[in-house]
């Protein structure tokens, strides 16, 4: 089987990429990383969601879940996962680490050192997306310099585990050298 990660900054095509590489499969388990949108609370995200589920073919199943590694394990088809952005972000939300950045990154090496396994071993096959988020400004705040590091180690540990990594920028689609520079059990 094959996997796939799809990097690219936000609006660049990375998630239309992601799906047209299993837009051929009688069916595929989309399985969505991100919260439940609330209209109220965040209008913004309700229609970021919205327009992804109106996106995907009707003849897929949406799981909606942060269990990634046990949405992986249950997979019986081909599998898109999007993304891994909003998988980060609520695996620290789930352990209050963006008040304590050692207690979210012992939380998340032990998540992915999970998910590789999970990864490496599918019987189907995958295709993850993911931000690539550390090619701006240094962000100001603690938290955000925070999710620009673990989300880049979570990236570089799922490309090490991938047959292919393709990067996405302004619509464009470019296939990364498989030759990984950062080992699979990289620095948090």
């Amino acid at each position: 089987m094959t996997t796939t990660l799809v990097l690219g900054a936000a609006r660049s095509g990375k998630s239309a990429h992601a799906q047209r590489l299993l837009a051929d499969r009688p069916a595929v388990t989309y399985v969505a990383t991100g919260p439940q949108p609330d209209p109220d609370q965040d209008p913004d995200w309700a229609q970021r969601v919205a327009r992804h589920r109106a996106d995907r073919p009707q003849r897929w199943t949406t799981v909606e879940t942060r269990e990634l590694t046990r949405a992986l394990m249950r997979a019986r088809t081909p599998v898109l996962v999007d993304c891994l952005g909003t998988w980060v972000t609520r695996s620290v939300d789930q352990v209050g680490g963006w008040e304590d950045p050692d207690r979210a990154r012992e939380h998340l090496a032990d998540l992915v050192d999970h998910l590789v396994v999970a990864w490496r071993h599918l019987p189907v096959d995958a295709v993850a997306v993911s931000n690539e988020v550390g090619w701006g400004v240094v962000p100001e705040s603690p938290a955000g310099r925070l999710f620009r590091d673990l989300l880049g180690a979570v990236n570089a540990r799922i490309a090490a585990a991938s047959d292919q990594v393709h990067l996405v920028v302004a619509g464009r689609v470019l296939q990364l050298d498989d030759t990984p520079v950062v080992p699979a059990a990289g620095r948090w």
